[in-house]
């Protein structure tokens, strides 16, 4: 019979003693990439957050801004005090439904220009890009006077061209939401068309020269191939535009002069701030400003969660 030795360990090599605090190390590293940023960060949005969830417990009115009434504490009074109120429901679902529609409108607008950009010759792409990064660019506050200078119900360009006299474009709710929605889009378009221009870029062309070849048209080989080869970033195109779209406030305070009739247009971000200072109620308006923030708590969370799935797929 043979009989085996084992041999005893030796001692823990340096090598050894040197891996867990390697690990140690590279998992520190990213958060030490982070600290610069969140030294700025961290003040420049803490403070104002920290200060909106103080107000929203206090009864905190005009009186209590000029000192001549003292500030009373309520607790939670100011949050069922909003979740109580048909309005806030109402202009709720308003804001979810028009956000709802902009992000459709825009990753159709922008899905559509990123298949054409990928097709076109260099002229027409560059030309393409240059008026769509202008668009990007425009301030929000710029572009929407300049879209209701073009739907004014005199002046404008578009009942000019449409042949109509004295047509008042933000009269009805729906209409107004309408041209605010084309202007919003108009704004948001150009990032969703550079997103996914550029993941149509990385597309081997190999996979949609074989789709072709099968006998696929162009608009199956972009349903059948590119939307699921591009399935990730679309789902961070679309989380992105709901943050966007969801706190929409300068195109419609500006174009519908601060909500339309009788606040119609409203939505959330418009409402809280007519609470707060059209009202002077600032704790009941932090209040609504702190369920707003936390309903776009949620969706960042969706957000981040998307961009680590897509860490990890590539």
């Amino acid at each position: 019979m043979t009989t085996v030795t084992t041999a005893p360990a030796g001692p823990e090599t340096p090598t050894r003693r040197a891996a867990p605090r390697t690990r140690r190390r590279d998992r520190l590293r990213p958060w030490l990439y982070l600290m610069p940023a969140a030294a700025v960060l961290l003040p420049l949005f803490g403070y104002p957050i920290s200060m909106l969830g103080l107000l929203s417990v206090f009864d905190y009115r005009q009186a209590q801004v000029s000192g001549g009434e003292p500030t009373t504490f309520v607790g939670f009074g100011n949050y069922a005090a909003v979740l109580g109120d048909r309005r806030f429901w109402s202009v709720l679902t308003q804001t979810a439904v028009f956000a709802a529609a902009l992000v459709a409108a825009t990753l159709a607008v922008g899905a559509a220009l990123a298949v054409v950009l990928s097709r076109a010759g260099r002229v027409p792409r560059l030309l393409l890009s240059l008026a769509a990064m202008a668009a990007w660019a425009a301030p929000a506050m710029t572009g929407s006077t300049v879209w209701m200078f073009l739907f004014d119900t005199d002046l404008g360009l578009v009942n000019q061209v449409l042949g109509i006299e004295g047509f008042n474009w933000f009269y009805d709710r729906w209409v107004a939401f309408g041209v605010i929605g084309a202007t919003v889009v108009w704004h948001s378009f150009p990032f969703v068309m550079v997103t996914l221009y550029a993941g149509i870029q990385a597309v081997p062309a190999s996979i949609l020269e074989a789709a072709e070849l099968d006998g696929a048209s162009a608009w199956q080989s972009f349903w059948r191939v590119l939307v699921p080869v591009l399935r990730p970033l679309i789902t961070i195109v679309v989380i992105q535009s709901i943050i966007w779209d969801f706190k929409v406030f300068t195109q419609i305070y500006v174009m519908t002069d601060g909500g339309g009739i009788a606040g119609q247009n409203s939505v959330l971000n418009v409402y809280a701030y007519q609470t707060a200072f059209g009202s002077s109620e600032y704790g009941l308006g932090s209040a609504i400003g702190v369920v707003m923030t936390l309903i776009l708590l949620a969706v960042t969370l969706l957000y981040i969660r998307a961009l680590y799935r897509r860490g990890e797929s590539l």
